[in-house]
Parts: structure tokens; sequence; C-alpha cells
């Protein structure tokens, strides 16, 4: 499942460089998670980066966008080898 940011951000800004697969970026009001990009950190971290840094406990999963760990394994590995792909 992928996460989202509610409305009690308080823009502290320390979420955004947290996110390994640059999913979180400045909105018009808030922050914002790209739920394409995001995968939990599965493939990276046991669990969340973001969540663990946010000091009002903001970012929820979002029900619209469930996903399994498999899922997100594979959203992961697609998000790697385009980032590889690019690099070359």
């Amino acid at each position: 499942m992928a996460l989202m940011i509610t409305d009690e951000c308080i823009n502290c800004d320390v979420c955004e460089p947290e996110c390994p697969n640059d999913a979180i970026s400045q909105g018009p009001e808030i922050y914002v998670i790209d739920p394409s990009r995001c995968t939990e950190c599965v493939g990276h971290f046991d669990v969340p980066q973001c969540r663990e840094v946010c000091p009002v406990d903001c970012i929820p999963v979002n029900p619209e966008k469930v996903e399994t760990k498999a899922e997100l394994r594979l959203k992961y590995q697609g998000l790697m080898k385009a980032k590889a792909g690019s690099v070359a």
C-alpha cells in the first residue's frame, strides 16, 4: 500500500529527504506522496522512513492504493531498473 500525507502535515521538511524513491515532494499546501513511486520503503528498509521521522504522525496508509508486499517489491524492482537505465 502506498502511503499518504494528511492535512495535519506541518511542512517540517524532514520526510522528503528520507524517501529513497523520491516519492515525496512539496505540494501546493503540504507535502505529497506519489503512489506510483511509494513502496513503503520495501527493498530499502524494514519500515517506512518518512513515518519514522514524522513528528506529527500524519503519514497513514492510503486506503485507495492497496498493494501487497509482493506488489510493493515488484514496484521497487521496476523503479530500480528504470533508475539503472537512466544512469547508463
